[in-house]
């Protein structure tokens, strides 16, 4: 078994979907880029020439590299984002890139593998038990240490994908307080824009009674539901605060729209608004490659970056979308199957952490474009135009495929 070759072992269901993504993107930033004179498309395909000869070599070392240097690809790609606040190239008001001439390279993109295969090393060491505080805290620490880095430069986008670390953690042992926690404080941010604090202060308190009085600990639970009240009321009061003085006006502005609150179809809601009129406009087949009207007049900015979905709506109509939509979906499941074969914890971590990324990447990204969630930055992997993002997510995927063809010589 160990003297299998590596093209025997290689799950190329895997690579087979990857390709096909990689070219139907490719074909989509043609098409939105065609009337553009920067060489957007040629760019891209020398981006996806260079990752050809980088899956080889992430192929050819050891499967065995990946978990005996985790830690230290960990602190190099730290290193890389904290070195942006000296060396990083400014572009659009965001610190997030290194400068090389024309070429810029953003070290964010290869930080979610390194943080996937740091959580990976720490969560297969045999002494963990993430029932306990102190390897929570650990643990979390590995996750929010590229947080804290990336959100200064800024760039909440990046920094939002990091969320679904905590679902991984979850599904090896963190408390589910972790994750409730996450979504009722999502809840009542969004209630708190919505309607007044006292409404939502007084609907948390009536929840609170509720659960308290269905509790059959009721009497041992009065001073927890006391203290619980108490910390959603100050979270509650301290909401308008917070987006008021710490977010920034963009940031207000996309929320409002989300919400209904104003309507700004030449400002900030233009990006969405045109990116659904082009996704709205293809109908069920589409207008036909190279045919749509929104993609060729440029009337959705950014078209080849966080909105190239659009393109395929409108191009491609809702048949196209349903196919790309069904890839992605078909590679996510691939993931997780393969992740639940693996023979060792640390490969199938790393596994869940691949289809986390990819999944959140798809999932925020689309419902931005449809106007469902606010604008943030998030790239459709394989998809949007850059070198870094198309090479991130190549290097995630494989590391992952070698660990898979690898499995054979695991014990």
């Amino acid at each position: 078994m160990k003297n299998q070759s590596l093209s025997s072992n290689i799950d190329w269901i895997c690579v087979i979907i990857y390709i096909a993504l990689v070219v139907l993107g490719w074909l989509n930033i043609y098409s939105s880029s065609l009337s553009s004179t920067d060489g957007t498309y040629e760019k891209q395909a020398i981006f996806i020439a260079l990752a050809v000869p980088m899956i080889f070599v992430l192929l050819y070392i050891d499967g065995k590299f990946y978990e005996k240097y985790a830690s230290i690809i960990f602190v190099v790609s730290l290193i890389s984002l904290a070195g942006l606040f000296v060396f990083g190239k400014t572009i659009a008001g965001q610190r997030c890139w290194y400068g090389f001439g024309s070429f810029t390279l953003q070290p964010s993109e290869f930080a979610k593998a390194a943080t996937s295969l740091a959580i990976a090393k720490y969560l297969s060491d045999t002494q963990i038990n993430l029932k306990e505080v102190n390897r929570q805290v650990q643990a979390l620490a590995i996750v929010f240490l590229p947080v804290m880095l990336i959100l200064p430069q800024p760039d909440p986008g990046s920094a939002l994908i990091y969320s679904v670390f905590i679902i991984v953690l979850f599904r090896e042992g963190l408390p589910s307080w972790y994750v409730w926690t996450g979504f009722i404080t999502i809840v009542l941010f969004m209630l708190t824009l919505i309607l007044e604090p006292q409404y939502v202060i007084l609907i948390s308190l009536l929840v609170i009674v509720l659960i308290h009085y269905k509790s059959r600990l009721a009497d041992r639970n009065i001073v927890l539901s006391g203290i619980l009240f108490a910390v959603i009321s100050g979270f509650v009061l301290s909401v308008n605060y917070v987006f008021t003085n710490v977010f920034k006006q963009h940031h207000r502005d996309r929320f409002n729209i989300l919400l209904g609150k104003e309507v700004d179809m030449k400002g900030i809601g233009y990006n969405t608004n045109q990116s659904e009129i082009a996704v709205g406009s293809g109908g069920w087949l589409g207008k036909g490659f190279l045919e749509g009207t929104q993609t060729k007049g440029g009337f959705v900015p950014e078209q080849h970056t966080d909105y190239i979905f659009t393109t395929v709506g409108e191009e491609w109509g809702f048949v196209g979308s349903l196919v790309v939509i069904g890839l992605f979906a078909a590679l996510l499941l691939r993931v997780i199957y393969l992740a639940e074969r693996q023979k060792t914890k640390f490969s199938r971590v790393y596994g869940y952490c691949v289809a986390g990324i990819l999944f959140i990447h798809f999932f925020v990204n689309i419902a931005m474009v449809i106007g469902i969630f606010p604008t943030i930055g998030v790239p459709l992997p394989f998809f949007s135009y850059g070198g870094s993002g198309l090479w991130g997510f190549t290097i995630l995927l494989f590391i992952f495929i070698k660990m898979d063809a690898n499995k054979v010589n695991e014990w």
